[in-house]
């Protein structure tokens, strides 16, 4: 049980896990901080928070588990302002989506107290945002990545799991290296070919005409590309050095297709779509373990 949460960020990921705290019975008092005073007064007419704030540092003031919940480029102005009160037993955690740019920044800014930051991801969220979205089941059945620090002390970090347990999370751990470099192949790349495809369409001078003749497949294909932009820009530039090299792995695939299919070779095109096709009917969204770790080091030999 915690005394009080203090959500930075009070949109569709730091209202849906204040809702689900509470709803878990985890949590006596929420409060809550948003850049916006009409997001932070929503979120307390919605019920999400109890208490409205006017700063980070504010929402930090007497809680004993803070979540950040901010673009990742905002993320170093965040721990900036709220340094001073992050006392050894206060458990904080971000939702970020990139986790080796904000382990850095919070090595710079919180020092020697970054202790109590563990890094963690929620593989969770809708193309809508803000607050009006927050759902408290929206955790239930995801992964949650934690990528601890090697300065976390255990007690915090069986806070942390606890915590995202509580709210129907599935827990594991894995570096913030590795965190990155797999996201990039299985999130942030899907992402960045659904946006260029759709600008390539849209671009077309018979737009319209080729979009009203779309289907369930091109609605499956593009949904991800309704995705806030802005969160977007921050993680497509925070993790373009492993994007990069998924860049290169995915044009190699897409010239192999490309020549088979100018060759006339359908053999060969069939047996690779067959390989793409074999590949994702194994797949499952799930691991049937509840919890695990991606990356199973003993915690005196965790490195970011």
């Amino acid at each position: 049980m915690f005394n009080q949460l203090g959500i930075i960020g009070c949109g569709l990921m730091g209202g849906s896990f204040g809702l689900a705290l509470k709803r878990a019975g985890m949590v006596k008092r929420v409060v809550g901080y948003s850049k916006s005073p009409s997001t932070t007064e929503k979120a307390k007419r919605l019920g999400v928070i109890d208490v409205a704030v006017e700063s980070a540092l504010q929402a930090v003031a007497g809680s004993d588990i803070v979540l950040i919940a901010v673009p990742v480029s905002a993320t170093e102005n965040i721990f900036k302002a709220i340094a001073q009160l992050v006392e050894p037993h206060v458990l904080v955690m971000d939702v970020g989506s990139t986790k080796v740019d904000v382990v850095d920044a919070a090595r710079r800014t919180l020092k020697d107290r970054v202790s109590s930051f563990v890094p963690a991801h929620p593989i969770a969220g809708r193309e809508v945002a803000g607050v009006a979205n927050a759902d408290p089941s929206l955790y239930v059945d995801r992964r949650v990545i934690l990528t601890p620090l090697a300065e976390n002390p255990p007690e915090l970090l069986s806070k942390a799991e606890a915590a995202w347990t509580a709210v129907g999370a599935r827990v594991s751990e894995t570096t913030a290296s590795r965190h990155d470099a797999a996201l990039a192949a299985v999130s942030h790349l899907p992402h960045l070919i659904a946006f260029a495809f759709l600008n390539g369409l849209t671009q077309q001078s018979d737009t319209n005409e080729l979009l009203a003749m779309a289907g369930p497949g091109f609605r499956d294909f593009t949904r991800i590309g309704a995705s806030d932009p802005s969160v977007w820009r921050d993680i497509l530039l925070s993790n373009r050095a492993e994007l990069a090299k998924q860049l290169q792995q995915f044009r190699l695939a897409l010239d192999q297709i490309d020549a088979k299919m100018m060759a006339g070779d359908g053999g060969s095109l069939e047996n690779l779509i067959r390989d793409a096709s074999r590949a994702r009917s194994d797949w499952r969204l799930e691991p049937e373990t509840t919890s695990g770790s991606l990356d199973p080091l003993p915690a005196e030999k965790r490195k970011t």
